[in-house]
C-alpha cells in the first residue's frame, strides 16, 4: 500500500471486485471508545480517516467520519454523492465491550425459578464479580404452586430496588413452557404500552440451550447491551436513510458476518470491532504464511487480543463474555482494560493502569478538551514520541503543558518522581499490563508473530514484544484503522439452529427443511436469493457429560458415531458473498532500498533524551521495499512507533511493516 494523500491509500491489489455499476463503494466503520475509524474500499483504492467518538451521540461521529471521507474522495464535502455511490455500509462497535469493561449499563434484575437459583448463576466460572456488579442484590426466586402470582410481586420488588430491565429464567425441562406462562401473566399485569413499563427478557426466547446457567448469562448479557445498541443503531439507520443512503446499515457481528440491524441480536455486537481486526489478521496470516499470529489491537479504552493459527481465527462454541460462558459461538477475543486513554495513577508505591478510560470526552489531558487525568498518550506526548504538529494527521494539536500537569498531579508528585523517572515508570507499567494480558491469553510459541494495530498498537510494540519473548512484529499498513479494514473481508450471513426431536434421519430432514425455510426468509431480507447463497449445515451432539461434539453435514443422514442418548441439534449458516480485495506484497523482496529519513525527533527513552532518526511512511518510495534499523521513530498520519535498538524494520511494496529483532528482516 502506498500513500497518495493524507487519507487515501492506493493499495494496488488487483482483483478487487466492484459491487455494481452505480453503487460500487464499500464503507466499513469501526466505532471505538475514543476514536471512530472509517475505511472506504473502492476497487484498488482505500480511503481512511478517523474522528473523535462522540459518546453522547454516536451518530454524530458516524456522520463526521462519513463527511471527512467524502471530502477526501471529492475534494470537498459531499455526503449525498458518497452515499449514493455506496453499495454497503458495514458497522462495528466496541461500545458493548467497553460498557462491560467499565460496568456501565442498565441496572439488571433477575427472576429465577424451577431448578435454577441466583446462587447457581453467580457461581458460574468467572461470574461472581460480574454478577455483583450488574445484578447485586436485585434477584428474586420463585417457587411452589403460586409461581404465577409470585412473579407479579417479584417484578414489583425488583422495580422498587432500582432495576430498570429484567431477565426471567426458569430452570428444568419445562423452562420454555413456564416462562411463557409467566410472560402472559406479566403482560396482563404490566401492559407494555403503559409509560414506565419495565422491559422483560425471557431466557428461552434469547437462547435455545439446555444449560440453564449458560442460557441465563446469555440473556443477562443481551439485556445489558440491548438498550444502548438499539437506540443508536436504529437512529443511525434512520439518519442514513434521511441522508439518501441507498442500502441499509449492516451490523458486523462477533461471528464474522454482517446483517441488517433488525436481524442482529445485541450480544453479537460484543467485541464485533475486535473481530473485524481478527478478520484482517486472518487474511494477513494466510497471505504471509504465519502459523501463529498473536494480535493486539490497542485502542483508546481496551487492548483486544486474539490468535490466528493453523485452524484460523480462534473461536469457542460457547463463547466467553468477560470470562463467562454463553450459549453462542463467539470469536475468542479478550478485551483487557488498557489502551491509549486508560487512566494511569499512583497506587500506593506503584502505578495502576486502567481499566477506567477518559475516552474521547474529555480525553487525555494533552488533547486540551478538558481532561485532567494522566494517560500513556500524555506520557508519550511529554516524552516527545508523539509530535504535537503531526499527531492525528495534524488535525489534533497536543498540549504538552497539560500533559505534564496531569502526570505530576496523578503520578510524579505522589511518587516523588521527576519527569524522566515518571515517564519511564508509566511506560513500564503500561507495557507490563499489555504484555501480561497477552501471555495470559496465549502461550508464546517459537513461531509466534505479534500483530500490532489500532491507534496505539505500534507505539512501543518492540518493548511489548521483548516483554513476551517474541522476535517479530507485523504492523499492517492500515494499522490505525485495521479493524475497519478487516470488516471489508466479511460477508453477509445468518445462522439458525433447532433441536432434533429424535435421533432419526427423518427428524434430521424435518429440522433441516425448517432451517432452510428460515434462512430463505432471512436472506431474502438481505436482498439475496437462497439459491445464490453458500449453505453450511452442521450437527452438534451434547453427551451426558456436557461435552459437545460438532459434525459437518453433507446430506440428510445422521453420522454413524453419535453417542447414545446425546442431545442433538442441527445448525445452518447461509452466506451471501461480498466483494473483497486480494493482497499483494511479500517480505524479503529483492531490490529493497534503505529507508529515507529527512528529520530527527528528540525522545525520552528509558529516562534519557535521545535524538532519533524519524522515518515517515509517506516519504518512502512507492511500490518498493525499504529497510532500516533502530533506534528510530516510524510514523504516519495515524500511528507512531518507536523502533528500539536491536530491532529492524521493513516496509514492503504493499505498505505492510515487519519489525524483527536481531538479524536483518528475512522472509
Amino acid at each position: 500500500m502506498t500513500l497518495s494523500s493524507d487519507s487515501t491509500r492506493d493499495v494496488r491489489r488487483p482483483g478487487a471486485a466492484s459491487a455494481g455499476a452505480a453503487r460500487h463503494r464499500l464503507i466499513n466503520i469501526d466505532n471505538g471508545g475514543t476514536l471512530t475509524d472509517i475505511c472506504l474500499m473502492d476497487g484498488d483504492k482505500v480511503v481512511r480517516t478517523k474522528t473523535l467518538t462522540t459518546p453522547h451521540d454516536l451518530s454524530q461521529c458516524l456522520f463526521d467520519g462519513l463527511r471527512k471521507v467524502s471530502e477526501a474522495v471529492y475534494g470537498k464535502e459531499d455526503l449525498e454523492a458518497l452515499l449514493l455511490s455506496t453499495a454497503a455500509i458495514r458497522y462495528s462497535t466496541t461500545q458493548g465491550t467497553n460498557a462491560l469493561v467499565e460496568r456501565k449499563g442498565p441496572r439488571l434484575g433477575l427472576v429465577t425459578g424451577g431448578t435454577l437459583s441466583a446462587d447457581q448463576v453467580r457461581a458460574a466460572d468467572g461470574a461472581a464479580d460480574l454478577f455483583d456488579a450488574v445484578i447485586g442484590s436485585r434477584a428474586v426466586a420463585l417457587s411452589g404452586d403460586t409461581i404465577e402470582a409470585d412473579v407479579v410481586r417479584a417484578v414489583g420488588e425488583l422495580a422498587a430496588s432500582g432495576a430498570n430491565r429484567l431477565v426471567v429464567s426458569i430452570g428444568g425441562p419445562r423452562r420454555a413452557e413456564v416462562e411463557q406462562r409467566l410472560k402472559r401473566r406479566l403482560l396482563r399485569s404490566f401492559p407494555p404500552h403503559l409509560l414506565g413499563a419495565l422491559p422483560i427478557l425471557y431466557a428461552h426466547e434469547v437462547a435455545d440451550d439446555v444449560d440453564d446457567v449458560r442460557r441465563t448469562w446469555t440473556t443477562l448479557f443481551n439485556a445489558f447491551l440491548h438498550p444502548a445498541m438499539e437506540r443508536f443503531l436504529y437512529s443511525a439507520e434512520q439518519k442514513l436513510r434521511d441522508a439518501r443512503a441507498q442500502s441499509p446499515l449492516l451490523v458486523f457481528r462477533n461471528d464474522g458476518y454482517a446483517g441488517r440491524v433488525a436481524k442482529t441480536i445485541a450480544l453479537k455486537t460484543y467485541s464485533s470491532g475486535p473481530r473485524g481486526g481478527m478478520e484482517g489478521a486472518r487474511v494477513l496470516a494466510e497471505h504471509y504464511g504465519l502459523k501463529h499470529l498473536l494480535s493486539m489491537d490497542i485502542g483508546g479504552t481496551t487492548t483486544d487480543i486474539g490468535v490466528v493459527d493453523e485452524r484460523g481465527v480462534r473461536a469457542d462454541r460457547h463463547g466467553d463474555v468477560e470470562g463467562v460462558a454463553t450459549s453462542f459461538a463467539l470469536c475468542d477475543v479478550v478485551s483487557a482494560g488498557v489502551g491509549g486513554s486508560s487512566i494511569i495513577r499512583a497506587n500506593g508505591d506503584g502505578i495502576a493502569v486502567g481499566p477506567e478510560s477518559v475516552g474521547s470526552a474529555p480525553g487525555p489531558a494533552c488533547f486540551g478538551l478538558g481532561g485532567t487525568q494522566a494517560t500513556i498518550t500524555d506520557a508519550f506526548a511529554l516524552a516527545g514520541l508523539l509530535d504535537p504538529a503531526s499527531f492525528f494527521g495534524g488535525k489534533l494539536q497536543l498540549d504538552k503543558a497539560r500533559a505534564r500537569q496531569a502526570i505530576h498531579a496523578h503520578v510524579a508528585d505522589r511518587l516523588k518522581m521527576g519527569d524522566m523517572e515518571a515517564l519511564s515508570a508509566m511506560e513500564a507499567a503500561w507495557v507490563k499490563k499489555v504484555a501480561d494480558s497477552l501471555t495470559a491469553y496465549s502461550p508464546i510459541r517459537p513461531d509466534t508473530t505479534l500483530a500490532a494495530f489500532g491507534g496505539a498498537g505500534a507505539l512501543v510494540a518492540c518493548r511489548v514484544a521483548d516483554a513476551i519473548g517474541v522476535k517479530r512484529v507485523l504492523i499492517p499498513g492500515l494499522a490505525a484503522v485495521f479493524s475497519a479494514y478487516g470488516i471489508g473481508f466479511s460477508d453477509v450471513g445468518h445462522s439458525f439452529s433447532a433441536p432434533l426431536a429424535a435421533a432419526t434421519d427423518g427428524a434430521l430432514a424435518a429440522a433441516m427443511d425448517t432451517l432452510f425455510a428460515q434462512a430463505s426468509r432471512a436472506m431474502f431480507g438481505e436482498d439475496a436469493a437462497i439459491d445464490d447463497c453458500r449453505l453450511v449445515y452442521s450437527l452438534e451432539a451434547t453427551g451426558a457429560d456436557g461435552q459437545t461434539v460438532g459434525h459437518a453435514l453433507h446430506g440428510k443422514t445422521l453420522p454413524a458415531d453419535l453417542p447414545p442418548g446425546a442431545a442433538l441439534s442441527v445448525s445452518l449458516t447461509a452466506v451471501k458473498r461480498m466483494p473483497q480485495a486480494r493482497l499483494t506484497g511479500r517480505f524479503g523482496e529483492d531490490g529493497h532500498q534503505v529507508a529515507i529519513t529527512r528529520d530527527t525527533r528528540l525522545v525520552v527513552v528509558d529516562g534519557r533524551e535521545a535524538e532519533l532518526p524519524l522515518y515517515r511512511v509517506e516519504d518512502q518510495p512507492k511500490g518498493v521495499a525499504v529497510r532500516a534499523s533502530g533506534p528510530a521513530v516510524l510514523e504516519e498520519d495515524f500511528f507512531t512507533g518507536r523502533i528500539d535498538a536491536g530491532w529492524h524494520f521493513e516496509i514492503n511494496s504493499a505498505g505492510d511493516i515487519l519489525l524483527s529483532r536481531g538479524e536483518e528482516t528475512e522472509q
